[in-house]
Parts: C-alpha cells; sequence; structure tokens
C-alpha cells in the first residue's frame, strides 16, 4: 500500500512540475518576459504562488527548467532522428531537421526561444543551459562531419551550419510577414549543408592496404560475362545473414574505373543484343526465366539468408515473381513495333522504337532479386543492354542472376553487375555513356539521383517511399479487411515500399476490426526465417532495427495506444538477430510522425473515420503517392473512392498484390514512371521519326 501512495504522489509532483513548465511558457508566449512573474505564471496553472517556489525555489529556477525542458525537447527529437540516420550525411540532417521542426518554428514557440535567449546574457543559469545545448548541437555535427572532410573543415563547417539554423529562425521569428516557413528554412539549411561538403576539403584518405577476412570469400562484379579480377587494392565491406549476424561474404566495391569498363562493355555489346528481332531476344530470355524456375529452391534460401525473409515468402515469392517478370517481357518483345503514318500519294512516313542504349538499374535490399529483374526485363526485351547494383547489404542473388544470364545464352556484356555503396550508384546515375536510370529507392536517394542525372538529361525511372492509406468502410468484410491490413504492414516484416501503414477504419467497425487484428496478430510466429513454419522474419539490419524501435518508442511517448507487439524478439535463439514483434498502435492522430513517416517495418498505425470526404481528404494528406487500397462491398463507392485517391497504385478489396500484367508506380514524391506493363517496354524505347518522299523534291532555289 505504501509503495503505490509513493508512486502516484511522485507521478503527481512530475505532473505538477510540467503543468507549471507549460504555464510558463503560455505566460511567456502571451505577456512576455517582464510581465511573466511568479502570480501571473501561477495563476495560469491554477495554483498558488507559494507552490511554485515549493517545487523550484524562485522564478528563476522556474525559468531554467523551462528552458532545460525546451532544450531537451530539440535533443530528444535530435536522438531519435540520429537513430534512424544510416551514415554521416543522414546524421548531420537529423540534427537540421530537429532543430527547424515545424513543432519549433511555430510563432508561439518561437516567441517563447527569443525571449529566453534575451535573458542569457543577464543569468548565469540559463547561460548554462543554453551552453550545453550549442556544445550538444555542435559535437553533434563535428562528429558525422569529420567522416566526409577534413576535422579544421570540420569544425569549420559545423559553426557555420548551427549559425544558418539559428539565423533562419531568428530571421523567421522576428519577421511579421511569414517570409520562412519550417520546410523552407530545412531547404535553406540543407542546401548550405551541401555546398559546404562538397568544397570541403577531403579526409586525408592515405589508405591502409585492406584487410581480408580469413576464410570468408571476396566476390567481385559480374562484367563482360564473368566476375572481375579482385584488385588487392579494393576496398570491400560484408553482407551478413540478419538473422544470425554470420558473414555471408565479402563485397569488392566497385570504383570508377571498373565502372568506366562495365560502361564501355555494355555499349558495345548493345549493339550485337539491339540487332536481334524481338523474337530472338525472347527466346533467350524465356530460358532466363524457366532457369530460376528450375532454381527456386537454391535462390530463396541465399534470399532467406542475404535478406532474413521467411523461406515460406522467398519460396513462394520473390524468386518466382522474378521469372514471371522476364517471361512477360520476353512474350512482349516480338510484338515491339512502331507507327505507319500516311502521308498523302507523294509521302509516307513511319516511327521506329528504337534502344535507348546502356540502361544503369540501382536496387534496393528489400526485393533484391525481384528488382534486379524488374529493372532489366523490360530494358533487355527493348533490346538494350544492363548495368544492375544492388543494394550492399544484399548484394547476393544478383550475381546469381548474372550467372544465369550468361549461362542462358545472354550475350557478354548485356547485363552486367556492379558492386558497391552509394558511390558506385552515383558513378553511374552521373556517366554519360548511360541513357536512362532506374532506381528503387528512398525519396532522399531518388532527389539525389535525379539531380545526377540532369546534368546528361538522362531519362529517370524512381520507384520510391510511401505512406499509403488503406480504407476499411463499414461494410466491409472485416476477416478480409484484416488479412489485407495484415499483408499491407507485416509481410516482409513491414519491409515493402507500398506497404498501407495508415489504416483509416470506420467508427461503426473499429473495435470489432481491432479485435480481431489484435487476435491474429499476436499469433503471428516470428523465429528463424529458415523455418517454413515462420510468418515474420528479421529486420535488415541492426541500425534498421532501432530506427524502427525508435518510431515505436515514439508512438508511445506523442500519445497512441500499443495494442500489440513492438518488442524486440531476442528468445528461442533469435538473440544475435534483429527481430522486431508486429506493433499495432490505435488512438492514433494524423499529426503523428509514426502516421506521417516511413516507418518501413512491422508498425501498423489504426485511425478512425466517419465520413467518405472525410477520409478521402486525410488519406491524401501526405507528400507521397505511391499506393492506397480500399475495402468496402460496394463496388461503386470502391470506384469513386480509387478515383479520387492521389496515388500510382492500388487495390480493391485486397492489397500489394502486384501482377507484372499491370504498371507500377506511385504519384507525388513517391516517384516517376512505371515499372511493370507495357508502358515499362515502351519506356526504355525511344522513338525515331521517318519521313519518305516518294516524288521530287521541291526547292524554291
Amino acid at each position: 500500500m505504501a509503495r503505490t501512495e509513493t508512486v502516484t504522489r511522485f507521478g503527481t509532483e512530475d505532473q505538477r512540475r510540467r503543468q507549471l513548465v507549460e504555464a510558463t511558457i503560455d505566460a511567456l508566449a502571451d505577456v512576455g518576459f517582464a510581465a511573466s512573474s511568479l502570480s501571473e505564471i501561477a495563476g495560469r496553472a491554477g495554483v498558488a504562488p507559494s507552490l511554485v517556489a515549493h517545487y523550484f525555489g524562485d522564478k528563476e529556477g522556474l525559468l531554467e527548467a523551462t528552458l532545460r525542458h525546451l532544450a531537451s525537447r530539440v535533443s530528444d527529437s535530435a536522438r531519435l532522428r540520429l537513430a534512424r540516420a544510416e551514415g554521416s550525411r543522414e546524421r548531420i540532417q537529423a540534427v537540421i531537421d530537429a532543430n527547424l521542426a515545424p513543432e519549433e518554428f511555430d510563432a508561439r514557440t518561437c516567441s517563447v526561444w527569443l525571449a529566453f535567449w534575451g535573458q542569457v546574457l543577464h543569468s548565469p543559469r540559463l547561460k548554462r543551459v543554453q551552453r550545453v545545448y550549442q556544445r550538444r548541437m555542435l559535437s553533434n555535427l563535428r562528429f558525422d562531419l569529420k567522416a566526409l572532410c577534413s576535422d579544421e573543415d570540420a569544425k569549420r563547417i559545423a559553426v557555420a551550419i548551427a549559425a544558418v539554423i539559428d539565423g533562419l529562425w531568428l530571421r523567421s521569428t522576428l519577421s511579421d510577414v511569414g517570409e520562412t516557413d519550417s520546410l523552407s528554412a530545412r531547404s535553406i539549411a540543407t542546401a548550405f549543408a551541401d555546398s559546404q561538403i562538397a568544397s570541403a576539403r577531403p579526409r586525408d584518405a592515405a589508405k591502409p592496404k585492406p584487410r581480408r577476412l580469413d576464410g570468408t570469400r571476396v566476390l567481385t562484379s559480374h562484367v563482360g560475362g564473368d566476375y572481375s579480377a579482385l584488385d588487392p587494392a579494393a576496398e570491400t565491406f560484408t553482407t551478413i545473414n540478419p538473422a544470425t549476424s554470420e558473414i555471408l561474404a565479402e563485397i569488392a566495391i566497385a570504383g570508377e574505373a571498373e565502372v568506366d569498363r562495365a560502361v564501355a562493355l555494355a555499349r558495345e555489346a548493345q549493339r550485337e543484343w539491339g540487332a536481334k528481332t524481338g523474337a530472338e531476344r525472347g527466346r533467350i530470355l524465356n530460358r532466363v526465366a524457366a532457369r530460376l524456375r528450375e532454381r527456386n529452391g537454391e535462390l530463396a534460401l541465399l534470399e532467406t539468408r542475404d535478406t532474413g525473409k521467411p523461406i515460406q515468402e522467398t519460396e513462394a515469392v520473390d524468386v518466382l515473381s522474378g521469372a514471371d517478370c522476364i517471361e512477360y517481357f520476353a512474350g512482349l518483345a516480338a510484338g515491339l513495333a512502331g507507327e505507319h503514318v500516311d502521308l498523302g500519294p507523294n509521302a509516307f512516313g513511319y516511327v521506329r522504337r528504337e534502344p535507348l542504349g546502356v540502361v544503369a538499374g540501382i536496387g534496393a535490399w528489400n526485393y533484391p532479386l525481384q528488382i534486379a529483374c524488374w529493372k532489366a526485363a523490360p530494358a533487355l526485351a527493348a533490346g538494350n543492354s544492363v548495368i544492375f547494383k544492388p543494394a550492399e547489404l544484399t548484394p547476393l542473388t544478383a550475381l546469381k542472376l548474372a550467372e544465369i544470364m550468361t549461362e542462358c545464352g545472354v550475350p557478354a556484356g548485356v547485363f552486367n553487375v556492379v558492386q558497391g555503396d552509394g558511390r558506385t550508384g552515383r558513378l553511374l546515375s552521373r556517366h554519360p555513356g548511360i541513357a536512362k536510370i532506374s532506381l528503387t529507392g528512398e525519396v532522399g536517394t531518388g532527389k539525389k539521383v535525379m539531380a545526377d542525372a540532369s546534368a546528361t538529361l538522362k531519362q529517370v525511372t524512381l520507384e520510391l517511399g510511401g505512406k499509403s492509406p488503406l480504407i476499411v468502410f463499414a461494410d466491409a468484410d472485416l476477416d478480409d479487411a484484416v488479412g489485407g491490413a495484415m499483408l499491407a504492414n507485416f509481410y516482409s516484416a513491414g519491409e515493402v515500399c507500398s506497404n498501407g501503414t495508415r489504416v483509416f477504419v470506420h467508427d461503426d467497425v473499429r473495435a470489432a476490426f481491432l479485435d480481431k487484428l489484435a487476435a491474429r496478430t499476436r499469433a503471428m510466429v516470428v523465429g528463424d526465417p529458415c523455418d517454413p513454419a515462420t510468418q515474420v522474419g528479421a529486420l535488415i539490419s541492426e541500425a534498421h532495427m532501432l530506427k524502427v524501435l525508435s518510431y515505436i518508442e515514439e508512438g508511445q511517448r506523442e500519445g497512441a495506444l500499443l495494442l500489440a507487439g513492438g518488442e524486440r524478439v531476442t528468445s528461442n535463439g533469435l538473440g544475435k538477430g534483429f527481430f522486431v514483434r508486429p506493433a499495432i498502435f490505435d488512438g492514433c492522430a494524423d499529426s503523428m510522425r509514426i502516421v506521417r513517416e516511413e516507418i518501413f517495418g512491422p508498425v501498423m498505425t489504426v485511425l478512425s473515420f466517419r465520413d467518405e470526404d472525410e477520409v478521402i481528404a486525410r488519406a491524401n494528406d501526405t507528400r507521397f503517392g505511391l499506393a492506397a487500397g480500399v475495402f468496402t462491398r460496394d463496388l461503386a463507392r470502391a470506384h469513386r473512392v480509387v478515383a479520387r485517391l492521389e496515388a500510382g497504385t492500388t487495390w480493391i478489396n485486397t492489397y500489394n498484390i502486384t501482377p507484372i500484367e499491370l504498371p507500377f508506380g506511385g504519384a507525388k514524391e513517391s516517384g516517376l514512371g512505371r515499372e511493370n506493363g507495357r508502358s515499362a517496354l515502351i519506356a526504355h524505347t525511344q522513338a525515331k521519326s521517318v519521313y519518305v518522299n516518294l516524288g521530287r523534291v521541291d526547292a524554291p532555289y
């Protein structure tokens, strides 16, 4: 009994302190620093001034606590963003985004910060808090800048970025014409950081001779029909099994010379390949599709070990869907045709559909083999040659595809795989010998690829991220809707770009929907991906797992109710892997980060709605537009709603089914162009107009 009373009392005291801090923020925002007396603040909190003295001693103590609260809010946001960031540049961006976030940029919050900065010079206690806050920001910036440039430049650029952040905030706060909002401020700071990093001196790179791991095979790129010779000085990275942390292989990174070689061989090979008839190309590609099916079991197991996905998924989908794609475009190849145009008795014209030349594909790590096939099949069917770079986290099955292409008669140099990280991808997107680049990845990477491609006016196809809505109306079959929602969130451990992670459920059926959903989700088997009974495998890496867990933590902090899952799973021999039990959040608001930002993990957010127009507006209120789904028995409503949803790929009464025959891609910031379908074949060709004169040349001179 005594312990319960103690916990309750402490909880009440913490709540009272927080109440007084919030009252201080309100007072500073409304009446300014000078007028924010203890009596004013106490009155706003509904307590006696003596209680303020009891908790904080005096006004300066309360102000210090309030400033610490504001600084901690920014620091906590930065910490969560840093946990999600992958790589030094993303971590620098995390600091920028946290300090210029919308919640720190509204007029009320800005006026409070300004009130404090005006008093810092006169208060050692406030100065101390400010100094800690600024040192922490500079330390975070310097740490990651040192990985990108010299130590001296890192210190200088860190101070400059911090000054730009402060300047943008101050300019916005003092301006009464709304010159800068959070989004534009972050854009300005990002551009400044990029320009400073680009002009900085690179970190001294007297690289030691690479150490090789004893007993671990080193795999190179597959170029010109065979594996490249290993350069003893080549940089390498390891690829691991996410379920066990076992190292599977070392991978040699392709540098500029190897990329140039791949482009040269691809250009030479394309001439022969493009000169073949579509039927000839189709016959060879059909052999590739058949070989993939023959080796489904072997390739699925390799994909499972490299990605952490359950074998029940990779055997049923990953390899076979790639084979289906190659088979489909092999069938279209012979039918690729131009157009005849009648221009009267003295002339006619026709349009030839010709290959682009060398096409580069950059893959993602969630469906490595399938994506390699999706990129390669339409390009090869149209007569192009292909250079494919798999994601560095999952580099293995693309090499097997290259081996199979060669075995089945694809000429050397027509399909090539170059290994590497973002630097290798940038060599491809900037290479003048490449005519088109196709990327599957996240939005930030897509924007960089598009910017790089613009220098040589490459064609681009971008299949990027999403935060897609799935709408469940009151008349839906709830068992089907629950099954669709689970497929839209938990298949492949939630690592699917088109996932419907914002699940809007009509109020009338929300309780019943959640009961069924929670029961079925809790019954899902998280385990060894190589076990056919496992339904949820490992996330791709420890860094990604920590990012997903940080979002789950933030969802709870924002006030969403965690109905099921959300914890790391380490029991039954899974402790060395990166497993997270599927999470369901209820009581979500549209403004929450778990609702607005792509998590790319097994995290479902459930939101309520009452009205069709309302839910459509909320579903469309996102910068993404990759996919959307609707569950209802009223097909007239289904077609009406789908027509109004701003998404490139939609489903009615199902989710995440992607037949090769239908184009796949997004709207808004979810990408450009389409994969699959006949449109993908046409996108890998260029039109050549031919005018044929049948009469005399009528020259006026």
